[in-house]
């Protein structure tokens, strides 16, 4: 077996720059009516489950096409796949944006932004491995993994204040999906332009590779990727219930302060995602830093839980964002590490693939039950993960995947 032998170029940050980019605008439009649903209900006079559903159709398609997709990118390359998810983004983002005063065109639109997504996330850690060395890839990952942390924030904190008072005269909610969808059209036709497969004129990836299926098999033998996706089916599911549901949890706040609470949390995963996948990086340590953000992200989603007033939930909602979001970039690229010589695409969309599953099911147990006792619930299940990220082996120099520095 070859060691991965890279012909390193600057391109590969044109590279990640534009994958950032159609990443922002993929996830502004998961969670663009999250945090303005009753305004929405009243617009489009409908009731809160079906303004959800806007969020969980992005869930929902991802369960259905997350492998296809990891395959598709897998067997035809990275930049097939994501031009792909770039054409179909495009095109439903301009369906979506005629959706204003159109319920059924908004769902469209949205189905169509969904089977994008698979499409563009399931791409990052291959366009890690195919254009940047090990000793940059958790960096890379925290990067991309950002620039959906990015995109959320945009969609919850900044969408208030697009959508105001006037928004039931539909004006301003027409509005909002314009600017959104012009611009991501515009971010898709940058990576139909630019994006490339592989550094040339030599090839990144020497490394011996198994077959997508293979892949497939091989991971559920490893028993630190089943670990994994057990911290990703609780983790991820509770990001994801929180992030739609923010404003039921926030039911006491008003609606700008809900949107800056929910903000507060995605800038967190910022800051966490920009600083803890460096160090990852800096020190060659994936699993001391996967177990910090299991115990650390418990006093933020504690707060959450407890606190009733603004100013204790926004530090709250900081502290269990900048851990809980973070914690992904690295676990990607762990499991990437981990579960070596199989594809990295399938690697990310299984582990993207379970935590939306239990996306949905803590969505709809979140409804049912109501948000305090989910949110209890939701404790408990998070100091599970924590116990269990105690059981992983570190990955970093393990294989030739993440030993070899050119």
């Amino acid at each position: 077996m070859k060691a991965t032998n890279f012909k390193l170029t600057r391109y590969r940050w044109v590279m990640l720059t534009f994958y950032f980019l159609i990443t922002v605008m993929v996830e502004i439009h998961w969670l663009s009516f999250a945090s303005i649903s009753e305004v929405a209900q009243q617009h489009y006079n409908v009731n809160a489950l079906q303004i959800d559903l806007l969020s969980l159709l992005y869930m929902i398609v991802f369960i259905a096409l997350s492998i296809p997709a990891s395959y598709f990118i897998d067997s035809y390359g990275l930049k097939k796949g994501l031009i792909l998810g770039a054409w179909l983004t495009g095109i439903f983002s301009i369906v979506k944006a005629f959706g204003g005063t159109n319920f059924t065109l908004l769902i469209i639109g949205q189905t169509g932004l969904a089977i994008a997504q698979p499409f563009i996330l399931n791409s990052l850690t291959k366009l890690g491995a195919l254009w940047f060395p090990p000793n940059e890839r958790a960096t890379v990952a925290g990067i991309g993994t950002l620039a959906q942390y990015l995109g959320i924030v945009i969609a919850l904190a900044i969408t208030p204040f697009m959508v105001n008072e006037n928004a039931a005269a539909g004006f301003n909610i027409s509005k909002m999906l314009w600017i959104y969808g012009l611009l991501t059209a515009v971010s898709a036709f940058f990576v139909i332009l630019f994006i490339k497969d592989e550094p040339e004129p030599e090839k990144a990836s020497k490394t011996m590779r198994i077959s997508p299926t293979n892949s497939l098999k091989y991971i559920f033998k490893i028993r630190e990727m089943k670990l994994l996706l057990v911290l990703f089916f609780i983790g991820l599911g509770i990001f994801n219930a929180v992030s739609t549901c923010i404003d039921q949890i926030c039911d006491n706040l008003n609606m700008e302060q809900t949107g800056i609470v929910g903000g507060a949390m995605l800038i967190g995963g910022i800051a966490g995602a920009l600083i803890l996948p460096i160090l990852s990086d800096k020190y060659k340590k994936r699993k001391p830093f996967i177990v910090l953000c299991m115990i650390l992200m418990l006093p933020g989603l504690a707060g959450l839980t407890f606190f009733d007033a603004f100013q204790p939930m926004l530090v709250s909602s900081f502290i269990f964002g900048f851990f809980i979001m973070s914690a992904g970039p690295i676990a990607f690229q762990y499991g990437a590490e981990i579960c070596y010589p199989a594809t990295e695409s399938m690697v990310q969309g299984m582990l993207l693939l379970i935590g939306q599953i239990s996306g949905i099911l803590f969505v709809f147990g979140l409804n049912i039950t109501g948000a305090a006792i989910a949110m209890i619930v939701f404790l408990a299940l998070n100091s599970i993960n924590f116990f269990l990220s105690l059981g992983l082996k570190e990955s970093y120099g393990k294989n030739q995947y993440s030993a070899s520095v050119p």
